[in-house]
């Protein structure tokens, strides 16, 4: 939704929709090339592709940055996690508030790393992490769901409410801005080796028909909550869309939770490629 009120709302749909395709061919591209070099070299990981079809220096190299990537994703959906959490806690039905520990995010998120997070990453096999990831999918879909649902309770509440009016114009400038925000949503190349070589089927024209049908699946995911949490909210709404909701809704907090769900199956797969 942030992305919608950063492009000029409706005004920039058209601009928004070419930096949709533009990205997501560039995107499936990329996976296409590497699970292509990762047939060629028979490597199981992404920077094992690299250094045996660029060399042993740009390998090291890649192996350096791919480290720095996972701990940028990490820190940044740590963060997310934790924001929900205080969210969660911060509102209490008798209006006493939650234990000191519960809105405290180093105790919150330590907790979890260990009791949830930590578990999760012991199996030393990608193929596992599908069952977490299913999981995860499926929680992101409820999300995309309740804001739908909120939209038009809004709508049916209100009558025929106005559609946000973007304060600023769109600009092609505005749109070259949010394309990094577009890319980081879409972001799976780090682990497409190792998902490739875990395929029974490895073929190429099935490796390029799962990661189009993938990307298709995020754009639907994305495009649904991004539309409808900016018709909801207008430019107001929050880079996290869901902190824009109140805390009591039963409906939210379940969706906040399951949102927390979905970023959690993601670490098991960090943590595995970052062995």
């Amino acid at each position: 939704p942030w992305v919608q009120g950063a492009t000029g709302g409706r005004r920039g749909a058209s601009c928004r929709v070419l930096s949709l395709q533009g990205s997501l061919v560039f995107l499936v591209s990329g996976l296409a090339v590497l699970g292509y070099a990762a047939a060629l070299s028979a490597q199981p990981t992404y920077q094992g592709v690299v250094r045996v079809v660029c060399g042993a220096a740009v390998g090291k190299l890649c192996e350096v940055c791919f480290l720095l990537n996972l701990f940028m994703i990490s820190v940044a959906l740590l963060r997310v996690v934790g924001d929900q959490l205080e969210k969660r806690f911060s509102w209490d039905p008798q209006g006493r508030g939650a234990p000191w520990p519960c809105r405290d995010q180093r105790f919150t998120l330590s907790t979890l790393c260990i009791l949830v997070i930590f578990p999760l990453s012991v199996p030393r096999e990608i193929g596992f992490q599908k069952y977490s990831s299913i999981l995860g999918t499926l929680a992101a879909c409820y999300l995309t769901l309740v804001i739908i649902l909120k939209y038009h309770q809004q709508a049916e509440s209100l009558g025929s409410p106005e559609l946000p009016q973007p304060s600023r114009p769109s600009s092609w400038a505005s749109i070259f801005s949010v394309i990094p925000t577009i890319c980081f949503g879409f972001q799976c190349h780090e682990a497409c080796v190792a998902i490739y070589s875990s395929m029974r089927n490895q073929s190429f024209s099935h490796w390029v028909a799962v990661s189009m049908l993938s990307m298709l699946i995020c754009l639907l995911i994305y495009s649904l909550t991004g539309l409808y949490g900016y018709l909801t909210f207008g430019e107001a709404v929050a880079s996290d869309v869901l902190m824009s909701y109140p805390g009591n809704d039963p409906v939210v907090i379940v969706a906040r939770l399951l949102f927390g769900v979905s970023i959690i199956t993601i670490y098991p797969i960090v943590v595995l490629l970052g062995r």
